[in-house]
């Protein structure tokens, strides 16, 4: 007997991923809380499980956001991916020079992040805006962010 392939929760749209986590997680997590309001009150009101417990119970709204949400993963997974190349290489960079230093670099970092994100080269986009800065109004910095971002046709330089 061959084994069902395995949807993975990541993949495929928000749709998708809503009607899997109805299909496959909603009983689970009806019966998840039914036990833990079963056991919480076998507990004594000082114990470290019973803490837990009030703690998932207290967020019970926001932790089954996932089933309404596609947009929303149960697990931190991406979240882990995206930061282990800052965290591995925090040895290299353990001081920015100094505090406005480190925002500046969170500030990018997010920034990149953000445009991955969105489908967009990070490279192709840092280089287009710091191309535009200078002659492009303030007041419209909005349309250079990388939700609202397109690309310019590439200009030939003259040699």
């Amino acid at each position: 007997m061959q084994a069902k392939p395995r949807v993975r929760e990541s993949g495929g749209g928000s749709e998708a991923r809503v009607g899997h986590s109805r299909s496959r997680s909603a009983a689970l997590v009806t019966n998840l809380e039914a036990w833990l309001r079963e056991n919480r009150a076998r507990l004594s009101v000082k114990a470290p499980t019973a803490a837990a417990i009030d703690y998932l119970v207290k967020r019970w709204t926001a932790f089954t956001r996932f089933l309404d949400d596609g947009r929303i993963c149960l697990s931190n997974n991406a979240a882990e991916r995206a930061i282990r190349p800052i965290a591995v290489g925090r040895r290299n960079w353990i001081f920015a020079g100094s505090d406005a230093g480190g925002h500046r670099t969170a500030a990018l970092y997010t920034l990149i992040k953000t445009a991955k994100l969105n489908g967009i080269d990070p490279q192709a986009w840092l280089a287009d805006v710091l191309a535009r800065l200078p002659d492009h109004p303030a007041r419209c910095i909005d349309d250079l962010l990388p939700w609202n971002w397109t690309q310019r046709q590439s200009r030939q330089i003259a040699a």
